[in-house]
């Protein structure tokens, strides 16, 4: 048995949301579109810690990639997933901006 993902909410208001996120070995994130109630969503993700193998962040589109390290992407358009992480943990900080 997995160890479950574990989030920390580092920010949280209307506009803006920030996290700090552990993905355990064994864990993947299947192919989703994120829904939101009203507006656009941007996601600014900096992965702190890569997985030895595994866990890798594929997107339909990108706005950026910067050395699969910082992503910026518009998860409520584009389909995206991570790979089942192989071996090791993968530590993600993600800044989640809602515009109306």
């Amino acid at each position: 048995m997995h160890a479950n993902v574990k989030t920390r909410i580092l920010f949280h208001s209307r506009r803006l949301n920030i996290y700090l996120v552990r993905y355990p070995e064994g864990h993947k994130v299947v192919p989703h579109v994120d829904m939101v109630s009203e507006g656009r969503l941007w996601k600014l993700n900096c992965v702190l810690v890569k997985p030895k193998t595994g866990g890798e962040f594929v997107c339909e589109k990108n706005i950026f990639n910067l050395f699969g390290r910082v992503y910026l992407f518009r998860p409520d358009l584009h389909q995206h997933r991570v790979s089942k992480i192989e071996r090791g943990n993968r530590w993600l900080l993600s800044f989640a901006l809602t515009r109306t």
